[in-house]
């Protein structure tokens, strides 16, 4: 046994992870490279690893939960991944320039892929579990639960920043008769929403969340905010508000971090979803700073365990069909992504909060529906 392998082993142990154990969480290695490969890149390392198979593990969910837990990501500090910290510090990684980057990486993988893996509304976010027991149930639930929240009447006018596939747009367009004007990055959502919903009140544009102008009603942001950057959530904030009338509310729906940090995690930057950076609560407290009033701070982040292991279910059981455009490499990729995700949230170290702000402060104090 080499000293990086005697390290690695040592490290484990502390979060109850056996080399070549036999329970779901342990890991089995095939590659004695893999140790050495950890001690200098770190979760880089440890997840391109995966993806070559070099190592598996029946529940790398439960095993990313250890893992978290035993905060073993402060014992290993690879030098290698200084740079991207410090790339984050001075550059602006989501500038107008590289805002559709992450729309050509990921949301245009392929609607193949997104249509098995989703509900039928393709909503790619944390979904409501409270009283469902599936996903489509789960999704819609939550939808109705922010049209709720943001007081949804008929004939309103909602601006949806970073409207995905629509979800929320033609749930709000249907159920609760309003008009929804979204914008995305991704040309295949635009694409997406434009033909599934032509006959209803909805539209989506390709463009930067920066160019917008005019007023609605309500302003909804849901699972794009991970997207803005730490540089320009003020901004951000106040494209919002400038979109918002008086009297109306944005919510947000964002993916939150515990502590304030500059650069992404750095296999999820590189092969999932570039450019990335999550807020923490500290973030987004000075980002609306004299800009809104904070009315209601909804935290369900647990519920993105469920959502995520949902999306791998329905991922295994159509891969047979995704298998020819996609290869085995893509396949643990992709796996890895849901299942270390799911693990993140499991350990409560991501969270994921519905936030409702006012311009003004809401007249005799803000009631959650």
């Amino acid at each position: 046994m080499n000293t990086a392998h005697k390290k690695i082993k040592e490290l484990l142990m502390l979060a109850d992870v056996r080399i070549d154990g036999d329970r779901p969480w342990d890991m089995q290695v095939h590659d004695d490279r893999l140790y050495q490969r950890i001690l200098v890149k770190g979760t880089l390392g440890l997840g391109e690893a995966y993806m070559e198979g070099w190592w598996d593990c029946d529940s790398v969910d439960q095993f990313i939960t250890n893992v978290i837990h035993a905060k073993l990501r402060r014992k290993i500090a690879p030098l290698s991944l200084l740079l991207p910290t410090l790339q984050a510090h001075l550059i602006n990684l989501q500038s107008m320039g590289r805002a559709f980057q992450v729309g050509e990486a990921h949301y245009d993988l392929g609607n193949d892929l997104f249509e098995r893996m989703l509900d039928k509304r393709m909503a790619y976010s944390c979904a409501y579990w409270k009283d469902s027991d599936n996903l489509d149930a789960a999704q819609e639930a939550k939808l109705d639960l922010i049209c709720r929240k943001i007081g949804l009447k008929s004939g309103q006018r909602v601006l949806d920043i970073g409207c995905g596939w629509g979800s929320f747009a033609g749930f709000a367009a249907e159920r609760y008769g309003a008009e929804v004007f979204g914008v995305t990055v991704s040309k295949e959502q635009g694409k997406w929403v434009e033909e599934r919903y032509a006959g209803l009140p909805v539209r989506a544009l390709v463009q930067d969340y920066r160019e917008l102008q005019g007023e609605f009603d309500h302003v909804v942001s849901i699972g794009m905010f991970e997207h803005v950057g730490r540089k320009n959530y003020r901004e951000f904030m106040q494209v919002a508000r400038r979109c918002l009338k008086p009297g109306g509310l944005f919510l947000l729906h964002t993916i939150g971090r515990l502590k304030s940090r500059n650069a992404a995690e750095p296999w999820s930057h590189k092969y999932i979803f570039p450019n990335a950076q999550l807020p923490s609560m500290a973030d987004i407290s000075r980002a609306t700073e004299k800009v809104f009033v904070m009315e209601d701070m909804h935290n369900f982040g647990a519920y993105y365990d469920t959502t995520l292991m949902a999306w791998l279910e329905n991922f295994e059981r159509h891969w047979p069909e995704l298998a020819e455009q996609y290869d085995e490499r893509f396949y643990r990729m992709w796996r890895y992504f849901l299942m270390t995700n799911a693990g993140a949230f499991r350990s409560r170290q991501l969270q994921l909060w519905q936030l409702v702000f006012s311009k003004e402060g809401v007249s005799g104090g803000y009631q959650r529906e």
